[in-house]
């Protein structure tokens, strides 16, 4: 007995130790997984300070570029009313001042046609103007970004002022839109690895993506709102307006890095269960092989120093029947030999095939108690449930089976000090029968219902505590059943049950 308190006192100090180094190891593992995650997070935080700081830049380089645009259309309209008070001044004061202003005209590309679309002149263009002399549709469509300008003669006659963009404006606009596909290039291949997502104003058409995220599924509809909402939930999206392009919102997730970070002291905790789980298992299967090898030794051995003395003892009663010695003492003495021989067998099965028979369990039982009655305290009532002659059929080997029997009925009688009374119920199901034994003993408290089970312990001042370590082998490794405390109440009595399989 004081072998297995002082295993459930260690046990409890190992455990409450690896309790301790588990927890110090996760709460150190948890401090610098919490210090990388905030240098993680403060990445974060930089990329998406980096971006808002990129939109300024760009917004403020697109609001150059329309004020640029607006310059060039004042200067157009400039130039058609230069043009007209030039032709309009009939005293040539300002002439000189008008045709600076014209001439000066060294960027916008200008053509000037009258109503019916033929050229009269043109400025800055870059095609053959000798060879062109009316507004094709292709350089109609070319000069329409912008609507043209009316300049009316006198006596009805209209002149059409068509202009573009300049060449330093175009080339400036090719750079801003470089610019503004960069800036969005930059956005998703960061190198803070964060899975971004950019969409139009109404958050339901995919602009661009990068980062740790699916592919394949993002163009799906469901997934693509599923992932956004995700990372509005994590991140407030980062609105930006893009001239000419509109609202932008650029969803952000916490990178790859840092979500493994967060999750690394479960992963930890989970790994360090499942070694120790397998370690556990690994020594307790070894405990277990090796507790088996003892067993079938001791059994092996008992059988061998069984077998000469009984041998001794059979030639014994032979020569007592010729001595003329009374019957009765000759019969109870072929019993016991007869119960060495049972016993004797008992052992030498032990670590061996056995192999079970289909029996009536019923008789089986009686049998067992009759013997045990007429070595018992006549105080002990036995009482057995269902009758003799009932038919109850179950796989057996009846010598290791009449052996957990008596192991329990000793149990009993010594449980209660030779006086009290003994109840087996034998039950029959589809699938299982169902034996219980019930004594009024002194009861097994609740935390020792396993315990009781293992080799060694004992509640007696004699005895080796294999008993009911046997008697659970032979139910569960040799007829695949169970064997354990059903109930049991301090001062009131136990109830053993044992399942077997029909």
């Amino acid at each position: 007995m004081n072998i297995y308190k002082q295993k459930r006192q260690w046990k409890t100090v190992l455990f409450l130790a690896a309790v301790i180094i588990v927890g110090v190891s996760l709460w150190y593992t948890n401090v610098l997984v919490h210090k990388i995650a905030q240098d993680e997070r403060n990445k974060i935080q930089t990329w998406a300070d980096a971006i808002r700081h990129r939109v300024a830049l760009v917004n403020s380089s697109a609001k150059f570029f329309q004020q640029l645009r607006e310059e060039e259309r004042k200067r157009m309209e400039l130039l058609v009313n230069a043009t007209k008070r030039m032709v309009s001044d009939t005293t040539n004061q300002d002439l000189t001042f008008y045709s600076e202003i014209i001439s000066n005209n060294t960027t916008i590309p200008v053509i000037i046609t009258d109503g019916k679309g033929n050229i009269n002149s043109t400025i800055n263009v870059d095609f053959d103007t000798k060879a062109v002399k009316r507004l094709t549709p292709e350089l109609r469509k070319e000069f329409s970004v912008y609507p043209p300008l009316v300049l009316n003669f006198y006596a009805g006659s209209v002149n059409y002022y068509y202009y573009k963009d300049s060449r330093l404006f175009t080339e400036l606009r090719v750079m801003l839109n470089d610019l503004i596909s960069s800036f969005f290039s930059e956005v998703v291949n960061n190198a803070a690895s964060v899975p971004v997502v950019i969409t139009d104003s109404t958050r339901t058409k995919l602009i661009d993506f990068g980062g740790s995220i699916d592919t394949t599924r993002l163009r799906d509809t469901a997934f693509f709102h599923q992932i956004i909402a995700a990372m509005a939930s994590e991140n407030d999206p980062i609105v930006i307006n893009i001239a000419d392009q509109g609202k932008r919102f650029i969803f952000y997730n916490d990178s790859y890095l840092l979500t493994q970070l967060r999750y690394y002291p479960y992963i930890q905790l989970a790994i360090i269960g499942i070694f120790l789980l397998v370690a556990y298992l690994l020594f307790s299967t070894a405990r277990r092989a090796e507790q088996n090898q003892v067993w079938v030794g001791l059994a092996k051995e008992t059988a061998h120093q069984l077998g000469t003395p009984l041998s001794s003892m059979m030639a014994w009663v032979d020569y007592l029947e010729t001595k003329g010695v009374d019957k009765d003492t000759i019969f109870e003495l072929q019993k016991d030999v007869s119960r060495l021989e049972t016993i004797t067998e008992r052992f030498s099965k032990i670590g061996s095939g056995t192999s079970l028979k289909e029996e009536n369990i019923v008789p089986l039982i009686y049998k067992s108690i009759g013997y045990l009655k007429t070595r018992t305290s006549p105080k002990v009532a036995i009482e057995i449930s269902p009758s003799e002659d009932a038919h109850i059929i179950v796989p057996l080997n009846y010598q290791l089976f009449d052996w957990v029997i008596e192991n329990l009925i000793k149990n009993a009688v010594d449980a209660m000090t030779g006086k009290g009374r003994l109840a087996i119920n034998i039950s029959d199901d589809k699938k299982f029968v169902t034996i219980d034994i019930t004594d009024s003993g002194k009861g097994i408290p609740k935390n020792m219902f396993k315990t009781i089970f293992n080799p060694g312990y004992t509640s007696k001042q004699r005895g080796w505590g294999l008993g009911l370590s046997l008697s659970q082998r032979i139910i569960r490794d040799y007829h695949a059943g169970k064997i354990f405390v059903k109930s049991s109440s301090l001062g009131k009595g136990t109830t053993f049950r044992i399942i077997l399989k029909k």
